[in-house]
C-alpha cells in the first residue's frame, strides 16, 4: 500500500468533517463524492445548491451536505463571530455579513466554530484569498507564530527517511525567516509528520556547513534556531547545523557528525529560507522522479489547507484526507 492510500485509510478512522469551500467547481464535486464513498470523512460543500447540482448533471450527492452561505441560517451567527473576533480591527458589523457570505469565509468560520473539522480551497481561489481569513480568524497553532508549508517527498528506490519518505519545509511560504520563526517551522513540521506517517520525528536543520564547517551570518542562524528549538521541545530529536548529505547519508554522518542521533537519520529537513527549499523540492520531485504531497499547511490552530489550482480530483480527495488527519493531532 502507497503512502497516499495509507493516509486516505487512516483518514477513515478519525470520522472527521471537512468542508469544501469551492462547490460550484466539477473537481471539488467529484471529490466530495470520492471522500463519501471511501468513507474518507464527512464532507460538505458550499454554494448554491441548483448551480451545485445543475454542474454535478446525474451525480448522486446523497450523503453530501450543501450549504448556500447566502441563505444560510448560520450566516449571521458566523458573521457576528467575525465581528466580535475583529472589532478591535476595524471590522463592522456590515462588512461582517458581507464577508460571512463568501464561502471561504464562511468556511473558516465554520472551522473556528468547531462546527467541521476543517476546510479545503484553493482550486479556484488564489492561495492569498484562502490564508488571509485563516490568519485572522484562525490564527497560530500553540507555540507557533508563523504559518508554513511542508511537502512530503516520495522518492523511488531511495533508502533515506524513511525508506524513501522525506518531509522538506519551508518550501512555498516564507522567504527568509529569522532563527525563531525557522525553529517554529522545524516544529510544526514535526507534528505534521507525527499526523500523516504515525513515526518519530527526526529533525536536520540544513545548512551549507555541518558543525562548524563554514562561517557565516546564514549558519548561525540554523545554529540558533536549533537550540530554540530543543529548549522549547526537548522531546524532539533534531541536530544542526548539518548539510544534506550528513542529514541523511549514514557514512557521510559518521565523518562529518559522529555522535549525532540526527545525522544519517534524518526524516525531516528543515530548509534555511525559501531559496533553498523550493529549488530542493523541485530538483528531486524533478530529477529522482519524486511524488510531492502537498503543500500542505502547517501552524495554524486549526487545519485549512490551499489547492493547486491545476489541481485534480484526486489531489482534493487527498489534501481533504491530510486535513483529517491534521485535525486529529491537534495541539492544545
Amino acid at each position: 500500500m502507497d503512502l497516499i492510500q495509507k493516509i486516505r485509510e487512516r483518514a477513515k478512522a478519525t470520522n472527521k468533517t471537512i468542508v469544501l469551500a469551492e462547490g460550484i467547481e466539477e473537481r471539488v464535486i467529484k471529490a466530495a463524492v470520492t471522500i463519501r464513498d471511501e468513507k474518507i470523512a464527512k464532507v460538505i460543500l458550499l454554494g448554491r445548491e441548483e448551480k451545485i447540482k445543475e454542474i454535478a448533471g446525474g451525480i448522486d450527492l446523497s450523503g453530501i451536505e450543501i450549504i448556500d452561505p447566502e441563505i444560510s441560517e448560520k450566516t449571521r451567527d458566523y458573521a457576528e463571530l467575525l465581528y466580535q473576533l475583529r472589532k478591535d480591527k476595524g471590522m463592522t458589523e456590515e462588512k461582517a455579513m458581507e464577508l460571512a457570505k463568501n464561502p471561504i469565509w464562511y468556511g473558516t468560520l465554520m472551522v473556528k466554530n468547531g462546527d467541521v473539522d476543517g476546510m479545503v480551497a484553493g482550486a479556484i481561489t488564489a492561495t492569498a484569498d484562502i490564508f488571509r481569513p485563516a490568519f485572522q480568524v484562525i490564527k497560530t497553532a500553540p507555540g507557533v507564530s508563523v504559518v508554513s508549508s511542508a511537502f512530503i517527498m516520495v522518492v523511488p528506490n531511495c533508502e533515506y527517511g524513511s525508506n524513501g519518505i522525506i518531509l522538506f519545509a519551508d518550501c512555498a511560504i516564507n522567504p527568509n525567516p529569522d532563527a525563531k520563526q525557522l525553529a517554529e517551522i522545524a516544529l510544526a513540521s514535526s507534528r505534521t509528520w507525527k499526523a500523516l506517517m504515525d513515526e518519530e520525528p527526526i529533525i536536520a536543520m540544513l545548512s551549507f556547513s555541518t558543525k562548524g564547517s563554514g562561517q557565516h551570518e546564514t549558519v548561525d542562524k540554523v545554529v540558533e534556531a536549533t537550540n530554540i528549538l530543543r529548549q522549547k521541545a526537548p522531546e524532539i530529536k533534531v541536530d544542526g547545523e548539518l548539510q544534506a548529505d550528513a542529514a541523511l547519508v549514514p557514512k557521510v554522518a559518521k565523518t562529518k557528525a559522529p555522535g549525532s542521533e540526527v545525522a544519517g537519520r534524518a526524516n525531516i529537513l528543515i530548509f534555511p529560507d525559501l531559496n533553498s527549499g523550493n529549488i530542493g523540492y523541485k530538483l528531486v520531485q524533478r530529477l529522482a522522479k519524486a511524488e510531492a504531497i502537498g503543500p500542505i499547511s502547517q501552524g495554524l490552530a486549526m487545519p485549512i489547507n490551499d489547492l493547486s489550482r491545476g489541481c485534480s480530483s484526486d489531489d482534493i480527495v487527498n489534501v481533504a484526507a491530510i486535513t483529517a488527519l491534521q485535525a486529529q493531532n491537534l495541539v492544545k
